[in-house]
């Protein structure tokens, strides 16, 4: 079930099985303004212990995604789990999907590869 409210920001361009970065490398050139906020809007988010706690929890689960009920436990409230789930969301970190009473988060694949890119270094000449 998605919200029609949610923010999604674009951390990715499909290009055939691959998918580039929201920014190049940041040894490849100076970021454009639009690339800096999205870039830093996945920083922030991630910034925050008990979100990079959760977005690691989903990251690492079995199958690649995780019940809240499975990942709940980060020393916070549920209404506080809650609220950082939703930041990991509207920063595009996470997507989920409602079945039943709980709701399931992943982390995608290329959302992963587009943050390693991101901070890999060019190569050597």
């Amino acid at each position: 079930m998605s919200n029609a409210n949610a923010k999604v920001l674009p951390l990715l361009e499909p290009v055939g099985q691959d998918t580039a970065p929201c920014c190049p490398p940041l040894t490849e050139r100076p970021f454009s303004a639009e690339e800096a906020d999205t870039a830093a809007r996945m920083f922030k988010a991630l910034g925050d212990p008990v979100r990079l706690r959760l977005f690691s929890l989903v990251a690492s689960h079995e199958g690649g995604e995780a019940c809240v009920c499975d990942i709940s436990d980060v020393g916070v409230s549920q209404p506080t789990v809650s609220h950082h789930l939703k930041k990991l969301k509207e920063a595009g970190l996470l997507t989920s999907e409602r079945r039943g009473t709980w709701v399931y988060y992943r982390v995608e694949p290329s959302v992963l590869a587009a943050m390693g890119r991101l901070l890999t270094l060019r190569p050597a000449a």
